[in-house]
């Protein structure tokens, strides 16, 4: 008979002789998953968040911009620091690196263990890592050691964040609505990703460096209010004792140890160490066979895997992975190196080019929020990935253009036409990911896509540091100038402004930076 509401449900009736019957059957149970996939879109396309939904939302915007924030302040205060902590800029690089490199490698294992202990209680966890981190930044760090330190605790932290944000979402929003309620996450981390380094050189000018992260503690005092009275979430009652058997800790100390010496190998090439020593070589060796030691174990003898093989079932699904690395890469490849030309090619103060770095934000946060609407009401969003993917490859390959002479509308259409293809990237590639995963996946395929572009954002600045470092070293020793400023380019900053050969120098090397950008982008395209 015919349903008011949907697809024809065909009743069966037995036929006398019993022949056909499997077919009727068959076809019976075809319309009625017909009609139960129709009733979950009406249900997904008529949900609306709740008070309880939209607490939790505020509660992940308010710490995805804390995050954001320490991710980029310090872009605009590695000089100083490099100066205060009477280091090198090699030193200054693993300020950064540190944090990125910890907030990527913890993400899929804090994920896992979001589904034996709970989100809030992971979530809170990663509140409490990140406060730790930040008061040994500040108020304690005296030496580079300790401050490095801090930062890695502060990376821990920010990487549960970041990845409970995406589960979380999975858990509380239908699919077809999450581009939509999602973007006040991503903005609120787009905002503190590109407000970093304004904010960091207004601190390093007029106070100091150190209350980029004084910054943080109101905002980790709010999360640790808000997290345990406004994150409700339903939870498997069993013992402490059960939950811990249950921890793939072999799988997880495998992963994160392989994984950190991949990227640390990464990081000190060309930057701390020649390519091919063993300084070099033996890591990154160390760190692939760890990771394909821990993938076999994962698939072959864990119980309850951190490492979900389905989430790499299809081509689809790895290429989304990928394209998520490579933004990532790229995004901050331009967000760390921006600011540089900006106080070492065209002079200006930290705070000026926090402030320059401003289209790029101005347009993201748009990008992404049109972005979010369009996929929510199409229901369909490749055509967001080429979109940014093309604004993005024409952006970087104008960014060869930046010079003394660049007349700032110039420049300012270049960074806004950036910020709107990494707006679209950043709203289609997260969507599309869960898309094509397995609903009971879900929530793993989001912390994946977090990984993966925070990886990538490892990965980038790391790259970006061993590009612009060695062509700095090199062609400052061209020039005759002493060991102590050929290889501490960054630390010398304003001792090179007065030095008019050098005006070029940065420039040249910026020049090899964003072209070497462009070279990752093609790979990505191919």
């Amino acid at each position: 008979m015919a349903h008011p509401e949907g697809p024809t449900l065909t009743i069966v009736e037995p036929r006398p002789d019993g022949s056909g019957l499997d077919e009727d059957i068959e076809a019976a149970a075809i319309d009625v998953t017909k009609l139960e996939q129709l009733r979950d879109a009406v249900r997904q396309a008529e949900w609306q968040p709740g008070k309880q939904e939209y607490a939790v939302m505020a509660t992940l915007a308010v710490i995805s911009l804390m995050v954001a924030l320490d991710a980029t302040i310090l872009v605009s205060v590695l000089p100083t620091l490099a100066v205060d902590f009477g280091g090198t800029s090699t030193d200054a690089f693993w300020a950064g690196t540190s944090y990125l490199l910890s907030c990527a490698v913890c993400q899929p294992f804090i994920a896992a263990l979001s589904d034996i202990f709970g989100r809030k209680e992971m979530l809170m966890a990663s509140v409490l890592f990140f406060t730790l981190g930040t008061v040994l930044c500040a108020p304690i760090a005296k030496s580079f050691t300790v401050f490095f330190a801090g930062r890695a605790v502060q990376g821990i932290g920010g990487g549960g964040i970041i990845t409970m944000g995406q589960v979380i979402f999975a858990d509380i929003v239908p699919l077809r609505q999450r581009p939509k309620y999602f973007s006040i996450v991503l903005g609120a981390w787009a905002l503190g990703s590109v407000l970093g380094p304004l904010i960091g050189g207004l601190f390093v000018e007029h106070v100091y460096w150190s209350w980029c992260f004084y910054l943080n503690f109101p905002f980790c005092a709010l999360g640790l209010v808000l997290v345990p009275f406004c994150v409700k979430l339903s939870q498997e009652k069993t013992t402490f004792a059960s939950k811990l058997a249950r921890v793939d800790w072999i799988g997880g100390f495998l992963f994160i140890a392989s994984m950190t010496s991949f990227l640390i190998g990464i990081s000190w090439a060309g930057v701390q160490f020649a390519w091919g020593t063993a300084q070099v070589v033996a890591p990154i060796t160390v760190g692939v066979v760890g990771v394909l030691a821990s993938i076999a174990w994962e698939v072959y003898v864990a119980r309850e895997p951190f490492l979900r093989a389905s989430l790499f079932c299809s081509t689809s699904a790895i290429a989304a992975y990928s394209i998520a690395l490579f933004q990532g890469l790229i995004l901050f490849c331009a967000l760390y190196y921006v600011p540089f030309y900006f106080t070492a090619v065209r002079f200006s103060s930290p705070t000026q080019a926090g402030l320059n770095v401003f289209p790029v934000t101005c347009f993201l946060l748009p990008g992404s929020i049109v972005i979010s609407l369009l996929t929510s009401r199409l229901g369909k969003f490749r055509w967001a990935v080429w979109g940014g993917w093309v604004l993005v490859a024409v952006s970087c390959g104008l960014l060869v253009l930046f010079d003394q002479n660049t007349k700032t509308v110039i420049w300012a259409v270049i960074l806004a036409v950036f910020g709107i293809g990494h707006g679209m990237l950043l709203t289609s590639i997260n969507v599309g990911i869960q898309a094509i995963s397995n609903v009971e996946d879900a929530g793993r395929a989001a912390a994946m896509y977090a990984f993966m572009r925070t990886l990538g954002m490892s990965i980038g600045v790391a790259i970006g540091g061993t590009v612009f470092q060695n062509l700095m070293s090199k062609k400052l020793e061209e020039l005759g100038l002493p060991d102590e400023i050929s290889h501490n380019s960054e630390g010398f900053v304003p001792k090179m402004r007065a030095m008019d050969p050098t005006d070029p120098v940065h420039h040249d090397a910026l020049n090899i930076h964003w072209a070497s950008s462009c070279y990752e982008l093609a790979l990505e395209l191919n």
